[in-house]
């Protein structure tokens, strides 16, 4: 009769084969099978993406969460630097005093509109009267 505490190779004790408190193959706990007490849950639901149709957003979202606005950066940024003068760039993204700001000062004197354009063309954030993001 061979010793129930014999050691194995590689100098660890060994169970004994009787012991009623030994894991059994397929028994939980064993790798790839479920933990004690954690029952198998089902994923939450998804709720609908940035694809998905929003009246709020019909251009959807930018990477911050932020919808976008129907107006053109670019378009906003050409008007304002040729036509800034008049305030035209700002007349079309919707800010109605800035634009008046620029028509009386005739954009003053050329600087107000050259760097507003530019401003428009290069800042990522520039958004219009209702605060949406204008488009690249």
């Amino acid at each position: 009769m061979s010793d129930p505490y014999q050691q194995n190779p590689y100098g660890q004790p060994q169970q004994p084969q009787n012991n009623p408190y030994a894991q059994q193959p397929g028994q939980p706990g064993q790798p790839g099978q479920p933990a004690y007490g954690y029952p198998q849950q089902t994923p939450p639901p998804v709720a609908p993406g940035p694809y998905a149709a929003d009246p709020n957003a019909p251009y959807g979202y930018d990477a911050y969460g932020r919808p976008y606005s129907d107006k053109s950066k670019v378009v906003a940024g050409v008007l304002s630097l040729f036509l800034g003068g008049f305030g035209i760039g700002r007349f079309y993204t919707g800010h109605t005093g800035l634009a008046l700001g620029q028509l009386f000062t005739c954009g003053g004197c050329g600087i107000w509109s050259l760097i507003d354009g530019i401003m428009l063309l290069t800042q990522d954030g520039a958004t219009d009267a209702q605060g949406r993001v204008l488009r690249s």
